[in-house]
């Protein structure tokens, strides 16, 4: 076995390292073609997700094929390899199998134990079979992990350790209240009738939404899902179709929406969204704000511009400043002379903030009696006040070459927001809705990176350990079968070989004894049949037994060697088994 993994995920790589290495379909399929056409890789299979993108190989060499296929995976996922390269993971043959198996029970995924990972395992498998990227090794792997995965699934309380993305999100959204009492009469949107659309629909139906809007950009499945959402027994959903130029009217009639589409673009842009919620939302109370926006947006960053100094200039903009000071005008006990200006700061920024100091005047803050800043007031400063502190950091900048962060400013107080009127679920990737819309009031926006933060904390279940157990067994199991696999074809070749020893030398006796009846001939022919199966039975039982183990490849070696075997003979033999499995073997 040359089983070889490299792929990224939502644990290695952050989102927006993700977003851009997302795979289309059609780049998928060339993935693939590309992949079994160079020269390390004779089978390949891709496992791409919302948060994870993962290219499964069988190579003969190491190294080449760990090279070749991080080539491969930026050269179609549009990042470049020296980008990529260090979000980038690799797991070989046994640790391979390992991956799959655990990825499958779901312990890889954003939200442990969901069990979404197994459709999308059996989707990757279905490509590989259509392209017939896939030989003996990937299916019996990708069939096996599924096995496994349905495994944890029925043998443990996996289950309760996770949920669907879906439900996950829905979750978020809600604040972690009850979310069929949050949804309840709710008017949804679903944008997109993909697997994980139609998941977030039926969801939102079995939540207790009150009606349902489907847009997609091919109607008729849009209105496929809507039907099988009004045909439902469980629930009494009103839902129906529309094309997607309707969506910018749905959403203003929206209270959730869920987008997951396979849009290379932004499919809702954060003008479209604040459009949609205009004149639904209470105007800003913050004094002296245009409106409430969160920290470091547009709003914040005029409002601190616009504070200004004795001589006219705004904080932050004087010339020489090195310090980006509108970020953090109005913090408390904040000084732009003291160690929490400057953490971090290199040499050159450092010398470049002290001229700046020497000057003497800031504009937006001034000492006050404890030694710290008084945000929205002008003076002057007294750089004597600092004079120990400054040279203590200046030894310390000689020293290490920065800065160390001792302290940070307290976080600036983020205006009071109000109630959203408008929640929207961005399960796509790349993503579907602009990041930007986290900023506009009134509208609660979760994403795939905002999951991935929420799912950090989240407590794993005590079946988790129950279902590590299971996948290390299984993985045993899974190599052992696949190194006595490996060896079946020498013992075939071994067993054919002296087969026709014995019937050469019957052969011989028939030349020498040409008088022997048929019932003597026969009896002599099963006793030497005998003979020779009594000789190989041991060694071959014990070859396969020793060939199971780790490190067992060499058996089938020796094997040939002792017997003087012809290597043509048995790759005839594994080329046949390969060809009879192949038709045997049905769909995943």
């Amino acid at each position: 076995m040359s089983l070889l993994v490299v792929g990224l995920s939502h644990r290695s790589a952050p989102v927006s390292v993700l977003e851009r290495a997302a795979l289309t379909a059609d780049a998928q399929v060339k993935l693939l073609q590309d992949t079994v056409a160079a020269e390390p890789a004779t089978e390949a299979a891709v496992l791409a997700t919302c948060n994870r993108i993962e290219l499964y190989a069988d190579v003969d060499k190491f190294h080449a094929g760990v090279a070749e296929l991080s080539t491969l995976l930026a050269q179609h996922s549009g990042v470049g390899l020296e980008e990529l390269t260090p979000y980038l993971y690799v797991h070989y043959e046994d640790r391979a199998v390992h991956h799959l198996f655990s990825v499958a029970c779901g312990l890889d995924s954003m939200v442990v134990g969901e069990g979404q990972i197994l459709g999308q395992i059996k989707d990757s498998l279905a490509r590989a079979q259509e392209l017939q990227s896939a030989g003996r090794l990937l299916n019996d792997l990708f069939q096996q992990a599924l096995r496994v995965g349905k495994r944890a699934h029925s043998e443990t309380g996996i289950d309760r350790a996770g949920q669907s993305l879906v439900t996950f999100g829905l979750e978020q959204l809600a604040r972690g209240g009850d979310v069929q009492q949050w949804a309840r009469g709710k008017k949804a949107l679903v944008i997109g009738a993909g697997s994980m659309s139609s998941l977030a629909a039926a969801t939102l139906a079995r939540a207790g939404v009150a009606e349902i809007v489907v847009a997609n950009r091919t109607l008729d499945r849009a209105e496929r899902l809507a039907q099988i959402l009004m045909d439902g027994d469980d629930t009494d959903v009103a839902a129906r179709a529309v094309p997607m130029e309707s969506v910018p009217a749905e959403l203003t009639r929206a209270d959730v929406t869920v987008s997951c589409t396979g849009a290379t673009g932004l499919v809702l842009t954060a003008e479209s969204v604040a459009e949609a919620v205009e004149g639904r939302t209470p105007p800003s109370a913050v004094p002296g704000e245009d409106g409430p926006t969160a920290p470091g947006g547009e709003s914040g960053r005029t409002a601190g511009a616009q504070r200004s100094g004795p001589s006219g200039t705004s904080l932050g903009s004087e010339d020489g400043c090195p310090l980006e000071l509108s970020s953090v005008q109005g913090t408390a006990g904040f000084s732009v002379l003291g160690e929490a200006a400057v953490a971090g700061m290199a040499a050159a920024e450092l010398e470049q903030h002290a001229a700046w100091v020497d000057k003497g005047t800031v504009g937006g803050a001034q000492r006050a009696a404890g030694g710290s800043a008084r945000p929205g007031t002008a003076g002057t400063l007294d750089p004597a006040a600092d004079t120990d502190a400054i040279a203590a950091l200046a030894a310390t900048v000689a020293t290490v070459g920065r800065i160390p962060e001792r302290r940070r400013p307290e976080p600036v107080e983020e205006p009071q927001r109000p109630e959203p009127v408008l929640f929207l679920l961005d399960l796509a990737m790349p993503r579907d809705i602009d990041a930007a819309v986290h900023r506009l009031a009134g509208v609660r926006l979760v994403d795939i990176e905002s999951l991935a933060e929420a799912s950090a904390g989240a407590p794993m279940a005590a079946d988790v350990d129950q279902v590590r157990r299971i996948v290390s067994d299984e993985v045993a199991a899974f190599g052992a079968a696949l190194r006595a696999a490996h060896i079946t074809p020498t013992v075939v070749a071994l067993r054919t070989m002296a087969a026709d020893v014995v019937a050469g030398e019957i052969a011989r006796l028939d030349g020498r004894l040409p008088g022997l009846d048929d019932k003597h001939r026969a009896e002599i022919t099963q006793t030497v049949r005998r003979v020779v199966d009594k000789l190989l039975h041991a060694p071959t039982v014990r070859v396969k037994q020793l060939a199971a183990e780790p490190g067992g490849a060499g058996y089938a070696d020796a094997l040939r060697t002792l017997f003087d075997l012809d290597p043509e003979t048995v790759a005839a033999v594994s080329r046949a088994e390969d060809s009879t499995t192949e038709k045997d073997r049905g769909p995943a």
